[in-house]
């Protein structure tokens, strides 16, 4: 195995041991052979989902030449169709079943391509919208619902075929991969071979998932059989590294005990390398003695030799390590721990110490280990090469009407693996007050380090990743970045996060640990690749062989702190080639050293932030109560003495509408001279949109109702019932989509806006990241206790056509087909996040409504040219 990234932040995209490199070549079952019966292929349109409402898509049906009505035929459904159907395209499906089907290297087989939905617009001059990665890429049984319950029967009224699974297979490139076998996992009792092309088993929509889910089916494996085939140079984008997520689902299903084969081929995100492969791999796919892939996982025991910094020195000053009192937790009731702290000889009170927090602390300071951490502490700092830094040595708590083991500690796991701020509230609340009392600690967080291995180092990790604010340096060795306790979500964080200010050093060997948890090398692998694209400054070590111990990582570790206690701060290299035409990163989003400023302060509660065309901001102090405008030259100018909670402009700007909940009521404000008449009563108004052809629609969140108010005629109608909590709305740039969030659900919906005001196509298309609940129980070998409900709240659209949605985590953005960018997380954790708005020049600048403040931020909306 090699890793993605080894010795000094090496770029090289290097990958693990495969069956080897299959060449793609043309293969004679992909061309017309003479004699070869051809089968027929028809054409249709589907447009009856009620499970994609609204949405209408196109397909074909493939009846090979030796169909018999009274013999069922096998059965294969290929997503992203068109592309699979094409004679003359990548896959030549049609000629590739003809030329086997004939040589009897597979069933006689009718093949369905279908392709994804789109919702056409109604709207004038809006555009059709894409259902793909909705449909696609979503995980659960929602598509392979609509496949077999609705799609199927169509396509395959009059047909023949048969109903066991292991004759119907499913078939997809890309998201359509993922697709496939999202609806053999789904469903295996009706689809049992499963076909993967380049397959985003990534964080579109969660698809990461995967390779843990198959994992924890290891004593009772689902019946169905992966081919999967992906290029060495496929994708790393802001949703995952391609080759690496395949190659960690092909581990995940050989450990579980699945037939599958990974073929790993030259090429990038194309189909070019999977057809030229299809004959074979549908031969495999269909013949029941077929032979599975066999990753090898090699565990070695190097000789192992101290390095010269973690050898005592003549001459040397030596720190001392003082042991502390045993700590009883408040944050951790009902345990105790023993921990120390080291302090370096070069310690003077009246200058305050670095600081770096070992987790696993009694194996960290033992001078006879692999880490030998006070040695390597005194040698460098006599070299100067780091500074002179207070250690604490920390073990995991022990649960005290518990019987102790000797080197056990029974709330390791619940502790180091949870992810979540209650560790770092640990050690900030209780850990580091008690050192401050004896030791000066400096207040620059870049002056703070944590470290640990194995479980200790995702623990490190977590506290970083939660308190940045406290922790600049992380040290991980053998990181557990895996389904312990859910961690294993953290490169798929990573790359859909704002970067945080935190340097990162990890260490790992392909004879790290393989079990029911996760793959160690992949996950580090991940974790190094994600760290990487986002533009952290990260160092990954790696080395073949070894296993999951302190072997490896110990004889770097010296090296390790001289990387993460240097001086420079090197300029975030990004490589945003791997995003495609519609991914919206957001490495090209945010501006450089641009982050929040205040742009209005001291208010009693901010929110209903709008703006005009020409980019003036206009909000709501709802306890001042005032509407006030600031202008693109910053003067601000109050407007009326009125309290709402949402504010939007008619078409030509000439009112401002406004939501008053409170007094059931929808008004509009002269925006000049601050005059105020009703529009509309008897009903309870949370926020509001204004269509094109002027209708205004309005959230009624208790109502859980979507309503229209013409303007005009004052006249109210319910066009949508059965949101849980429908709060923020939005339009697309174009007026064809409409989008709402729910504050008491798990996701954004967006409808098919029509002419009038009206609505359809109702779909839940924007998963809303969910913040995770500290109450919650946080199980083993499960995802964290994720909050109920993402407190979805406030919208805004960008120029590119991306959703601003405020929830309890921040500013969550999608791009215009529901995939999420990325999350800017609160400014503030204290204060609620109510509403955002794109204005200033070019509408370019994001302001959110925070509380008792309003920030803003200059992005990048649109490319540049």
């Amino acid at each position: 195995m090699k890793p993605l990234l080894h010795g000094w932040v090496c770029s090289a995209l290097a990958l693990a041991v495969s069956p080897g490199w299959a060449q793609a070549q043309e293969h004679p079952d992909r061309v017309v052979q003479p004699g070869v019966p051809q089968g027929k292929v028809t054409a249709g349109k589907f447009a009856e989902s009620k499970v994609y409402p609204g949405a209408t898509r196109d397909f074909s049906v493939y009846v090979p030449a030796q169909y018999k009505p009274d013999e069922p035929a096998a059965l294969m459904v290929f997503m992203d169709g068109s592309g699979y159907a094409n004679p003359k395209g990548g896959f030549r499906v049609p000629v590739v079943f003809d030329n086997l089907i004939h040589k009897k290297a597979m069933p006689p087989t009718i093949a369905v391509f279908v392709n994804p939905g789109t919702v056409p617009a109604t709207m004038p001059g809006a555009a059709d919208r894409s259902n793909r990665s909705f449909e696609y890429d979503s995980l659960g049984d929602r598509y392979a619902t609509f496949l077999a319950d609705e799609f199927l029967p169509v396509a395959l009224k009059g047909l023949n075929v048969t109903k066991a699974p292991a004759r119907r297979a499913v078939c997809g490139i890309s998201s359509g991969a993922i697709c496939a076998f999202t609806v053999a996992w789904e469903k295996p009792e009706q689809f049992g071979l499963v076909m993967s092309h380049i397959g985003s088993f990534t964080n579109i929509r969660g698809g990461w998932a995967y390779p843990g889910l198959v994992r924890k089916t290891k004593t009772n494996p689902k019946a169905i059989k992966v081919y999967l085939q992906d290029g060495k140079d496929d994708l790393n984008n802001l949703h995952g590294n391609w080759p690496l997520a395949n190659q960690d689902l092909a581990t995940a299903l050989q450990f579980a005990g699945y037939k599958y084969k990974l073929e790993m081929t030259d090429g990038g995100h194309s189909g070019k390398w999977g057809g030229e492969l299809l004959p074979d791999a549908l031969r495999w796919l269909w013949d029941d003695q077929a032979e599975s892939t066999k990753l090898p996982h090699v565990e070695t025991k190097p000789e192992w030799k101290p390095h010269p910094d973690a050898v005592a020195k003549d001459g040397v000053p030596k720190g001392t390590v003082v042991p502390m009192p045993a700590f009883e937790s408040k944050v951790f009731p009902n345990t105790t721990r023993d921990w120390s702290v080291y302090v370096p000889a070069q310690y003077k009170a009246d200058t305050p110490a670095a600081l770096m927090v070992f987790q696993d602390g009694e194996g960290m300071r033992s001078e006879k280990g692999r880490w030998r951490v006070p040695t390597v502490f005194d040698n460098l700092i006599a070299k100067g090469e780091m500074p002179p830094t207070i250690a604490v040595f920390i073990n995991p708590g022990h649960e005290k009407d518990k019987a102790r083991v000797q080197g056990k500690h029974s709330n390791r796991g619940f502790e180091y693996d949870s992810l979540g701020d209650r560790y770092s509230r640990f050690l900030t609340e209780e850990i580091i007050p008690e050192v401050r009392k004896r030791y000066a600690i400096s207040d620059d967080p870049d002056m703070h380090a944590i470290g640990g291995s194995s479980s200790g180092a995702i623990c490190a990790f977590t506290a970083a990743w939660e308190r940045p604010d406290v922790f600049r340096k992380v040290y991980s060795s053998v990181g557990s970045f895996t389904n312990l306790r859910g961690g294993n979500v953290y490169p798929s964080l990573v790359r859909k996060t704002e970067p945080k200010p935190i340097r990162v050093y990890m260490a790992d060997t392909s004879g790290d640990v393989d079990n029911a948890f996760g793959s160690w090398p992949w996950a580090n692998q991940q974790m190094a690749s994600a760290l990487k694209y986002m533009g952290y400054d990260v160092r990954f070590d790696w080395a073949e062989g070894y296993a999951h111990n302190a072997e490896f990582g110990g004889s770097k570790f010296p090296d390790a702190m001289r990387w993460l206690w240097r001086k420079d701060k090197p300029t975030p290299v990004l490589d945003t080639r791997g995003d495609l035409g519609g991914d919206l990163t957001l490495l090209n989003l945010l501006v450089r050293d641009k982050s929040w400023e205040v742009a209005a302060k001291g208010l009693g509660f901010a929110d209903a932030l709008c703006a005009d065309k020409a980019g003036n901001v206009y909000f709501c102090d709802m306890k001042a109560p005032s509407v006030v405008r600031i202008g693109t030259d910053g003067t601000r100018r109050e407007i009326c003495k009125e309290s709402v909670s949402g504010l939007k402009f008619s078409p030509d700007e000439s009112v401002l509408y406004g939501c008053q909940g409170a007094k059931k009521r929808v008004v509009a404000i002269s925006p000049g001279s601050g005059e105020v008449r009703v529009v509309a009563e008897g009903v309870t108004p949370n926020d509001l949109a204004v269509t094109k052809d002027g209708f205004i629609l309005i959230t009624e969140t208790a109502a859980k109702q979507v309503t229209r108010i013409d303007p005009k005629t004052g006249v109210v109608k319910v066009v949508d019932t059965g949101i849980t909590r429908p709060n923020g709305i939005a339009l697309s740039n174009d007026g064809g989509t409409l989008a709402v969030s729910d504050y008491g659900g798990t996701h954004t919906w967006t409808f098919r806006v029509n002419t009038g005001g009206t609505l359809d196509a109702r779909m839940p298309t924007m998963p809303m990241r969910l913040s995770i609940d500290p109450k919650g129980e946080f199980k083993f070998n499960e995802p964290p206790p994720y909050g109920q409900t993402s407190l979805g709240d406030g919208m805004a659209v960008d120029k590119a056509g991306r959703f601003y949605v405020t929830s309890a985590v921040g500013v969550q953005i999608f791009d215009p087909t529901g995939r999420p960018c990325g999350v800017l997380p609160k400014v503030d954790n204290d204060q609620p996040l109510t509403s955002c708005v794109l204005a200033g020049p070019n509408h370019s600048v994001l302001y959110i409504a925070h509380g008792t403040t309003i920030y803003r931020r200059t992005l990048t909306v649109l490319k540049p040219k």
